[in-house]
């Protein structure tokens, strides 16, 4: 059966190929993040939620492995050296642009799932993983639960260091990245070769055999001399240069695409100078006020929202409910001003003074916000004093 599966796949190698799928990645994102959850949920479910974190995973790698290996085979060299190349460019790197965007939106969520993971969770999902699998019946096949305990830890470890870098070495993620930028520059790099060496090597002869065509057509002397200064241009032509700021460097992008250049010609004489208009000083002294007000009130509804996190005169970062970016920035501002102190301690914008405890520094809480998440060591901010 084995032989006749790989007969099989190498009949459909060439048709089924290989692929970058950024939606594998979100699968894996979806998986990890359910690895809490799986603590809680019976074997079976665990075992098959398992499965399919493995399958995509080991799909993945597989395929990206093979669809680099075809963009650096020998092949794939020569067909980026011909003109056929350039009609598919466009598409090609939008599709490794693609793949690119998915590694950088699930990445480093995947990584900062894994690095939250306890081995106590760990545990409760392996020992599930692990029973299940040594339930299953076998025909001759003696298999000990240290073989699949150590199967399944292998692979947990191989999903780990795929996606988390350790010893100041870079992950798989981070090499994949890397090289498809390099494939995306080379790819633009022979692009530009193929599009010079087409211009340098354009067939002038059916050019000129056009232009003495029309020549000949030309009824006089004269028609022919105008002629001749629209083909070869004038005598003294005038050149006019300015500060033109291109929205594109795309090769493709046209002259006649560009915003226009507009030039403002003036006078040149000696006492020419510009009309001016004059204005009148406003009083927008009600303007201020109101603008103050509008202030002094948004002030006071952060010091409100401020007050209500506090418990008995402090603020704990692990005990935060869902707090709003606004109130965030008041808070990171807060700690930075008690850490350039040497004793921890600082004053809010009201006059509180306040002090830094940082005896539970080496612990980590998770923040929440209205625009997502973020780790950070457990600190406590206590008032010295009550407000004003």
């Amino acid at each position: 059966m084995e032989i006749e599966r790989l007969v099989l796949r190498l009949e459909n190698l060439q048709i089924e190929g290989a692929s970058l799928e950024p939606t594998l990645l979100e699968r894996i994102r979806q998986n990890i993040s359910l690895f809490g959850d799986m603590a809680n949920q019976d074997a079976e479910r665990v075992y098959l939620w398992w499965n399919d974190l493995n399958n995509d995973f080991v799909r993945l790698n597989q395929n990206y492995q093979d669809y680099i290996r075809d963009l650096n085979s020998v092949k794939a060299e020569e067909m980026m050296r011909t003109k056929e190349f350039l009609i598919f460019k466009d598409r090609l790197v939008e599709y490794l642009r693609s793949f690119i965007k998915g590694l950088q939106k699930n990445v480093g969520v995947i990584e900062e799932y894994l690095r939250l993971l306890t081995s106590n969770t760990l545990s409760e999902v392996f020992d599930k993983i692990i029973t299940y699998e040594f339930s299953i019946p076998r025909m001759d096949v003696e298999i000990t639960r240290e073989q699949i305990e150590e199967k399944t830890k292998g692979r947990y470890e191989s999903i780990y260091h795929w996606f988390v870098p350790e010893n100041g070495q870079e992950n798989e993620a981070g090499k994949l990245f890397d090289v498809t930028n390099d494939i995306i520059h080379r790819i633009t790099r022979y692009a530009a070769q193929l599009s010079e060496k087409n211009a340098l090597g354009a067939n002038r002869r059916e050019e000129y055999r056009k232009v003495a065509e029309i020549f000949l057509k030309c009824e006089d002397i004269k028609e022919a001399h105008r002629m001749s200064s629209m083909v070869f241009g004038i005598e003294s032509p005038y050149h006019l240069q300015g500060n033109l700021v291109r929205k594109t460097d795309s090769m493709n992008y046209g002259v006649y695409e560009e915003d226009p250049l507009e030039i403002k010609l003036k006078p040149r004489i000696r006492y020419y100078k510009e009309k001016t208009t004059r204005s009148t000083i406003k009083d927008r002294s009600n303007e201020k006020i109101q603008t103050r007000q509008q202030m002094m009130q948004a002030h006071q509804e952060e010091m409100q929202k401020m007050k209500q996190l506090e418990e008995n005169g402090r603020i704990d970062f692990s005990k935060l409910p869902v707090i709003e970016p606004r109130v965030r920035e008041i808070l990171l501002k807060w700690l930075s001003d008690a850490f350039e102190d040497a004793d921890y301690t600082a004053r809010t914008d009201d006059g509180r003074q306040y002090t830094l405890d940082r005896s539970m520094a080496d612990q980590t809480c998770t923040v929440t916000c209205e625009d997502g998440k973020f780790t950070m060591p457990k600190l406590v901010i206590v008032f010295m004093e009550e407000e004003a």
